[in-house]
């Protein structure tokens, strides 16, 4: 790991000795891509993975896809989610699919549990196994199908049997194009692999990808139809939070916390991106996006485990961020205090066995 890339930025306490750190990078930028505040390096290049959901779906959306299936927010909110897979994303993804003519079959994404425990047991308790709609990137994919279908016919988009999920698919190529465009560069500067539901996923600098949040939250730059599309998209995530997470998710309470007031969609492997719209700094103030990579992925062993088993950086750093930025109220940071910045670390007697907190302090250049 290089030191100068990713510094300490999250610390684990017991008994007063700092048992554990998390090193990580910020980057804080605004539409025209100028460096507002960063820790670590900025240009540190990172897999978005599903924190690159909300850009993905402009494709369908600027080419005419809410006409043309008559998308509800709940519907759109659902294609830039990570949902928990309960029955209530179930439901949605199903009416969905009905409009589109897709089935649940033809997803490629493969299958897992419902992240929401609860739906889970229910599950057990029936003896019903999961179904693709189940995993929480259906949605996505869904409407990258719904995307291909809506493409059928267009001069020069020839799939040549391909699945949607191959890299060299032109609805994949068109995703890849768009998503550089929204980073401020070209396709060509933009690594990729391929994710954890089988699509490609990109990897730009930090400051690249929250210059796109920032656009996102701040489209007037952009041409007509995909400026357009980042405001239904953003109105979206913020009118239905729910369908973008879950019970459990940050994405999910931090929106709904602020109203809407700020965008948020974390990825695996400890990432995470938010955008700001226009005045949210203070007046006159620029749209901003703000993405965070936690060096280590940040891995959760499990979701059912005390948060001193992991998977509690990624929120914590992020909610130190804004409140750095002054961007939460304290009424905000007291019903978010479950994800940081900082919180009790407890074993599984409930015992308190230490803290863990930020150790951070953004850099902001003169």
């Amino acid at each position: 790991m290089n030191q100068q890339t990713y510094l300490p930025i999250f610390e684990l306490v017991r008994n007063g000795v700092v048992e554990s750190t998390h090193f990580g990078a910020i980057a804080v930028a605004d539409v025209h891509g100028n460096l507002i505040a960063s820790y670590g390096d900025p240009h540190a290049v990172a897999f978005l993975r599903s924190s690159a959901k909300p850009i993905q779906a402009i494709a369908l959306i600027e080419n005419g896809g809410i006409p043309r299936y008559n998308l509800t927010q709940e519907e759109i909110a659902i294609i830039c989610a990570s949902h928990h897979g309960t029955d209530n994303h179930f439901e949605v993804l199903n009416r969905l699919q009905n409009k589109v003519g897709i089935r649940e079959a033809d997803l490629l994404c493969g299958v897992h549990a419902p992240g929401d425990p609860a739906t889970a047991d229910a599950l057990r308790k029936r003896g019903d196994k999961p179904t693709p709609n189940r995993h929480n990137c259906s949605g996505n994919h869904t409407g990258i199908l719904a995307f291909t279908r809506l493409m059928a016919g267009t001069p020069g988009w020839d799939t040549g049997n391909l699945p949607y999920t191959d890299a060299r698919h032109p609805a994949q190529q068109y995703l890849l194009d768009t998503f550089a465009g929204m980073c401020g560069i070209s396709s060509f500067e933009v690594a990729t692999g391929i994710d954890g539901c089988s699509i490609l996923t990109f990897a730009v600098p930090l400051l690249k990808a929250a210059r796109a949040y920032a656009r996102l939250c701040d489209p007037t730059e952009l041409k007509l139809k995909k400026a357009e599309a980042c405001r239904a998209i953003t109105s979206s995530m913020a009118a239905y939070p729910e369908m973008v997470g879950g019970p459990n998710s940050f994405d999910t309470h931090i929106m709904h916390s602020t109203r809407g007031r700020i965008i948020s969609k974390g990825g695996a492997e400890g990432y995470q991106a938010m955008g700001l719209p226009p005045g949210t700094l203070g007046l006159s103030s620029p749209a901003v996006g703000i993405t965070i990579k936690i060096s280590d992925g940040d891995l959760a062993s499990h979701f059912l485990l005390p948060k001193e088993y992991g998977g509690h950086a990624r929120t914590a750093v992020a909610l130190e961020v804004l409140r750095q930025l002054g961007v939460l109220t304290t009424d905000e940071l007291t019903s978010l205090a479950d994800f940081g910045p900082t919180f009790p670390l407890t074993n599984y007697r409930t015992i308190e066995t230490g803290y863990g907190r930020p150790c951070f302090s953004l850099f902001r250049p003169d």
